[in-house]
């Protein structure tokens, strides 16, 4: 469902704007797309944080395992 979005705009904001604007767009477009982008680079980051916690486990196991294989070679 469309809806409208309300947003103060600070000077940043407005140049920001002015800078997305220059060739034209519209600012309800470069909002929107920046709105899309932003949920873009947030599931990237939370991928490759899912991704590196995986690594750490699997890291760990291969740890654990290793430990496990020299403590049984020390008790032949």
């Amino acid at each position: 469902m469309a809806g409208t979005i309300t947003i103060r705009s600070d000077a940043e904001t407005e140049h920001a704007l002015a800078v997305l604007t220059h060739d034209g767009s519209s600012r309800s477009a470069v909002i929107r797309q920046a709105l899309l982008e932003a949920v873009i680079r947030q599931e990237l980051l939370e991928a490759v944080i899912r991704l590196e916690l995986l690594e750490a486990v699997i890291r760990l196991e291969l740890l654990e395992a290793a430990v496990r294989r020299e403590r049984a070679a020390e008790m032949r």
